[in-house]
C-alpha cells in the first residue's frame, strides 16, 4: 500500500487494521522517526520502551539472521497486549526478508521499519507499495506553507504565538529536519515563557546558531557566486553532520524561489510584486541578496541548475562516488558559473 500525502494524517491517527508492517523513509530522519513513534503509541500507548512488548532490531541483524523477523513478529508479550518490532536502517538488500514474511505472515506484531531516503526504482519500497499487508509511508522536509504550520502548531502546543515577522525567518531558517525544528521551537517556547507570543527578535536570539541556518549561507553564496563563502560554509555543515542530499535540496529550494520569480518578473511584474508573492515570505535581511542575484539567475539559467541540481542528487544515490566529493563539486560549478553570467536588473516596472 503506498501512502499518499494527503492520506498521511489520517494514516497516522487510525493506520488500516490489515496492514501488518509499515516502512517510514524519507531524507528527513527526525520525520520518520517522529511518525514511527506515533504509529507505536497507537498501539502501545505512551511507553515506547516496555521490553515486554517491543523491541528493536537494524536492518544489519536481519541481514545475518533473516529468521529473527518471523521470530519476533510471532513473540508474545509476557504481561499481555500487542507487540511492535522496530527494525531500524532498513535497507534494499533486506528486501527477500520482507517478501517472504509477506507471503508467509505469523503473529500478531506491528512491524515498524524505519529508512533513509528511497528512490522509486528501490526494491524495499516497491516490497512495501504492492504488498496488502504492508504500507510505505513517505517523509519529506517541511516546507512552505506546511513548514509556517508546523511552526505554528507546535508553538501552539507550547502555548504561544509567533508574530508574522518572527514566522517568516523561522520558516526560512528551519524545515531541513523534524526533530531540529521541534527542539529549536521547544527553545523558542521556554525562551519567551510567559510573554506568550514569539517576536523577530526572540526567534533571532533562539536560533541564530542552528545548523540549518548554515544551509541558507551555502544556497546564497551558490546564488551570488561567492565562493569563498561556499567553501566555508560547506565546511560548517559537513561539521554539522548534514548530508549531501539535504543541502542539494535546500539549495534547490532557493533556486525555486528564483526561478519563480524571475519568471513573475518576465512576464512583466515588478521586482517588488513577485517578491511579495512568495510562501513563505522572504526574510527582511535577505531581501537585498536575491534581489541582486534576480539579475545573475534568469528563469532559464535557474531552471538549469534545479536540473544541474537533481541531477547530482541521483549520482549520490546511483554511482558509488563519494556524497560530500559530488556536492562539493556541483555547488562550486553553480557557483562559479555565476561569473559568466551577464548581469541584468530586475525590473522596476
Amino acid at each position: 500500500m503506498k501512502i499518499k500525502p494527503a492520506q498521511i494524517a489520517s494514516f497516522l491517527r487510525q493506520p488500516d487494521s490489515a496492514v501488518r508492517a509499515i516502512l517510514v523513509y524519507g531524507p528527513d530522519g527526525g520525520l520518520v522517526r517522529e511518525r514511527t513513534e506515533i504509529l507505536a503509541r497507537n498501539v502501545l500507548g505512551e511507553d515506547l520502551s516496555d521490553p515486554f512488548r517491543c523491541t528493536a532490531l537494524y536492518g544489519e541483524t536481519l541481514a545475518n539472521d533473516s529468521a529473527r523477523l518471523a521470530d519476533e513478529a510471532a513473540a508474545l508479550s509476557l504481561i499481555g497486549g500487542s507487540r511492535v518490532v522496530f527494525i531500524r536502517k532498513a535497507v534494499d538488500s533486506l528486501t527477500p526478508v520482507f517478501k517472504s514474511f509477506f507471503s508467509d505472515p505469523v503473529g500478531e506484531s506491528l512491524i515498524l521499519v524505519e529508512a533513509e531516503e528511497l528512490s522509486a526504482r528501490s526494491s524495499l519500497r516497491k516490497a512495501f507499495e504492492d504488498s496488502s499487508l504492508a504500507a510505505a509511508l513517505p517523509c519529506y522536509g517541511d516546507e512552505g506553507a506546511g513548514l509556517a504550520s508546523v511552526i505554528e502548531e507546535i508553538l501552539r502546543d507550547h502555548g504561544v504565538s509567533v508574530s508574522r515577522a518572527a514566522l517568516a525567518y523561522l520558516s526560512s531558517s528551519l524545515g531541513t529536519d523534524r526533530s531540529v525544528t521541534r527542539a529549536e521551537l521547544m527553545k523558542l517556547a521556554l525562551y519567551v515563557a510567559d510573554e506568550g507570543t514569539v517576536t523577530l527578535d526572540d526567534a533571532m536570539a533562539c536560533t541564530a546558531d542552528s545548523s540549518v541556518l548554515s544551509l541558507d549561507d551555502v544556497a546564497y553564496a551558490v546564488g551570488s557566486g561567492n565562493v569563498a563563502l561556499l567553501e566555508k560554509s560547506l565546511e560548517r555543515v559537513f561539521l554539522e553532520g548534514v548530508s549531501p542530499v539535504q543541502l542539494f535540496r535546500w539549495t534547490a529550494g532557493h533556486f525555486r524561489r528564483l526561478h519563480f520569480v524571475s519568471g513573475q518578473i518576465a512576464q512583466g511584474l515588478t521586482a517588488d510584486c513577485a517578491i511579495s508573492g512568495l510562501k513563505p515570505p522572504l526574510f527582511f535581511k535577505v531581501k537585498s541578496a536575491f534581489r541582486t542575484q534576480l539579475r545573475l539567475w534568469s528563469p532559464e539559467r535557474a531552471s538549469s541548475a534545479l536540473q544541474r541540481l537533481m541531477d547530482a542528487e541521483r549520482d549520490c544515490k546511483t554511482t558509488g562516488f563519494p556524497a560530500e566529493t559530488i556536492c562539493h563539486r556541483t555547488l562550486l560549478a553553480l557557483a562559479s558559473a555565476v561569473k559568466a553570467t551577464p548581469k541584468k536588473p530586475p525590473s522596476q516596472a
